[in-house]
Formats: C-alpha cells, structure tokens, sequence
C-alpha cells in the first residue's frame, strides 16, 4: 500500500495516530475485543507505520462494532474506531462491494448477539 492510501486513510478519518500512545485502554474496553484479529490499539499502530495491507484483507475491520467505546475511553482523543470505518470504506471501494448484504444478515443473528452488533450491521449494511 503507498503513502498516498494511507493520507486519505487519515485525512478521511479526521484521526491523528501520533497521539497514541498504545496504552491499550481502547482495546481493554472494547466489547467485540475477542472476536477481531487485530484490536484497536493495533489498528492506530499499524496506520501509523504503513501496515495496511494486513488490516484490509483482515476480517477483524468488519468485526468492529463501531460502538465508539474505544473513542470515549481513550484519554489522548485518537478515534480508533473512526479509524477503522476509514480502511473498512477503503477496502470496500477497493474491492466493489460490502462483505455481506443485507439478506444474510437474519441467518446470523443468535440469541447471544448483542444488540449493539445487529444495530451496527444494519446501519453499515443496508445503505
């Protein structure tokens, strides 16, 4: 991935990934934090160093529930979870479409969702 993809990662999410200083309490608070390969700290890490091809082919970006704890719980203002909309909308352009159509989305709900997460994938998901 060149610099230029990983700018309008930044410039679109609006998030300054200098202002991390990686002491986890985004991920610690993160209610989908077992479910998602990489967590919230490391997201803002691996924008920061280029890393992005392995956040965009990773499914951990369509595992965030957008649910802005990390953001309300972390005490520099990084916005993780902004961040991850911006490579979830950057690997979506890139690969044409969503991961998921609306659909599919009554054969994977079970009783121990959360409604956060059917919620979230409604509002991602059926624009």
């Amino acid at each position: 991935m060149d610099n230029k993809q990983k700018e309008q990662i930044l410039r679109s999410s609006g998030v300054n990934v200098l202002k991390c200083m990686r002491c986890g309490k985004c991920t610690a608070t993160c209610p989908n934090y077992e479910e998602m390969e990489y967590h919230p700290h490391e997201f803002v890490y691996m924008v920061e160093k280029g890393d992005l091809e392995k956040l965009m082919a990773s499914q951990s970006i369509y595992r965030c529930l957008t649910c802005f704890a990390c953001v309300e719980r972390c005490p520099r203002g990084v916005e993780p979870a902004k961040l991850i909309e911006a490579v979830r909308l950057a690997a979506v352009h890139r690969q044409g479409e969503n991961h998921i159509v609306p659909d599919d989305i009554p054969g994977m709900l079970d009783d121990d969702l959360p409604q956060q997460a059917i919620v979230s994938v409604f509002r991602k998901y059926t624009k």
